[in-house]
């Protein structure tokens, strides 16, 4: 019976043991993929096309106004988005998070549901949007897999 109970014992031990490691790993994978995040919408706001696709994994899927987007390089990204008519056509200066729920994390990869808000010049909402992040990690970088959009 002392037997039955010290293997319990260690065992009980030994499975906490992994569990707090575990919980370790989902909040370090947490942590780096908000930063990722902040990095992505400070690259974002910059207006600086090379800084914001570095801030992707790629090949990069984009899921909004019915279709699939997939880019293959930070090149091919870059060539594809112009800040200038962007801005124009939305009345954009920057934009801002206005939530960001982690609702799945393993190791190397974190569910994000974010909504942001885009503004004008003056500081005044433009409009708002919901989205789901997919965050990955790839040889010690954090960046945007994949993002499900309902913003245009």
């Amino acid at each position: 019976m002392k037997k039955a109970l010290s293997a319990a014992a260690t065992l009980a031990v030994l499975l906490a043991a992994v569990l707090a490691v575990h919980a370790q790993a989902r909040s370090a994978a947490e942590a780096a993929a908000l930063k990722s995040l902040d990095e992505y919408m400070a690259a974002f706001n910059s207006r600086d096309a090379k800084a914001w696709a570095q801030t992707l994994h790629y090949p990069h899927v984009r899921i909004a106004s019915g279709q699939v987007r997939v880019w293959q390089t930070p090149e091919e990204y870059v060539r594809d988005f112009d800040f200038s008519a962007f801005a124009e056509r939305e009345s954009w200066h920057h934009s801002a998070w206005s939530k960001r729920e982690i609702i799945q994390t393993s190791a190397d990869k974190v569910h994000v549901a974010v909504s942001f808000t885009r503004f004008d010049a003056q500081n005044q909402p433009v409009s708002s949007y919901e989205s789901l992040y997919v965050v990955t990690e790839k040889d010690g970088h954090w960046g945007t897999q994949a993002r499900s959009s309902f913003a245009p």
